[in-house]
């Protein structure tokens, strides 16, 4: 699922990768892969070590994957790191910038143009990723967090300022809760929910100019993808439930209105950190009753609307990994999906076991990768 660390907000108006080298990373002991900057398409058998390879591009956009397991897992047996190494053209192709992360028992370290960098959110700017990957669908069913981090890994990339208020915002709420957990006295809490409700304000109203943009971009995902549920729109929820929040004063009055119920759990019970969003179709019913299939499409229409607005905003659509997309989409779906990243000009990494559609194509086998064609 979609996790979101994140970095420095830097547009850059072209970011492909070159060539990516991987080290030790998981069953992959060392490969070399010179991508093209359209769908390059990774086949094999199952366990063969084609997720490892999009795991590695994952990596330098969050820097933690998307699959599960702790961060050490990433590593290789027998092994004490896990590196990758990746050249981004950039500049409309006129500059190369060489990136790398690696993983070891001290942590993760990266290095940018040959130079260690102080924070990975160096390097994170330079490579925008969306993933949809067999456990996407859980995006609808599962906990508003993950659909939150999506959301707000999008507003990252196309709103300047919105880093700086978010980091606002959790910092207070983090001190908020302490404050929950230990007793502290009232008087303790007012600059706390002061300063997070002067970020929620931004915050809060960064999302909402936000998803309203994204409503045309997924009614024209959706009516491409999948037109046979209807006519999709974006549905938010910004945290406070039945909580009318209209300025600063309403939202500090209804953090103090909720102190005594907070303080029994421990935790801030409304807010934006509690803010929710998902995709409903003119013919589906309640969105916690799709199917596994209706899930999965809806998911990847947030996925690439994002894609869109990306692409509209900064002139550069994303990194797409697709991993397994022929077991999770049938033909028809297939096809329109790659159709419409085509259009975008999307750098595309697709992984199934067996014929993919590919401008260049891979065979991963036992943790190695071979070219078989070159465009």
């Amino acid at each position: 699922m979609l996790r979101v660390v994140w970095p420095i907000n830097h547009a850059c108006d072209l970011m492909k990768i070159d060539r990516l080298i991987i080290s030790h990373l998981r069953n992959v002991s060392a490969a070399e892969l010179t991508l093209c900057p359209g769908l390059n398409g990774l086949s094999g058998a199952n366990g063969a070590g084609k997720t490892s390879v999009l795991e590695a591009v994952y990596l330098l956009g969050y820097g933690h994957s998307f699959r599960k397991g702790g961060r050490d897992v990433i590593v290789q047996d027998g092994s004490d790191r896990a590196t990758v190494f990746a050249e981004i053209r950039v500049d409309h192709g006129r500059a190369v910038r060489r990136i790398g992360i690696e993983r070891s028992r001290d942590g993760w370290r990266g290095k940018l143009d040959g130079v260690d960098v102080s924070t990975l959110s160096d390097l994170f700017r330079l490579a925008p990723v969306c993933c949809f990957d067999p456990g996407s669908h859980a995006l609808m069913s599962g906990p508003s967090e993950d659909r939150r981090a999506l959301l707000d890994w999008g507003l990252f990339h196309v709103e300047h300022h919105f880093l700086g208020r978010w980091r606002r915002y959790q910092r207070a709420l983090k001190q908020r809760n302490a404050l929950l957990r230990t007793n502290g006295a009232d008087a303790w809490f007012d600059p706390w929910e002061q300063e997070m409700a002067e970020a929620a304000t931004e915050l809060e109203r960064m999302r909402r100019v936000y998803v309203d943009a994204l409503q045309e971009q997924v009614a024209t995902v959706a009516g491409k993808l999948c037109p046979e549920l209807g006519r999709a729109e974006v549905v938010f929820k910004d945290g406070w439930k039945d909580l009318t929040v209209d300025d600063l004063i309403s939202r500090c009055a209804g953090w103090r209105t909720e102190r005594i119920r907070d303080r029994e759990r421990g935790f801030t019970r409304r807010g934006p950190h509690r803010a929710d969003w998902r995709i409903r179709f003119a013919s589906l019913g309640n969105v916690d009753h799709y199917s596994r299939g209706q899930a999965k499409l809806a998911a990847l229409c947030l996925l690439l609307a994002q894609v869109l607005h990306h692409r509209a905003v900064l002139g550069v659509p994303p990194i797409v990994l697709l991993d397994d997309l022929p077991a999770e989409l049938d033909g028809t779906h297939q096809a329109r999906v790659i159709e419409f990243l085509r259009n975008q000009d999307a750098q595309v990494l697709v992984t199934g076991t067996g014929d993919l559609p590919a401008d260049r194509l891979f065979h991963v086998e036992h943790g190695v990768v071979r070219c078989l064609d070159a465009t």
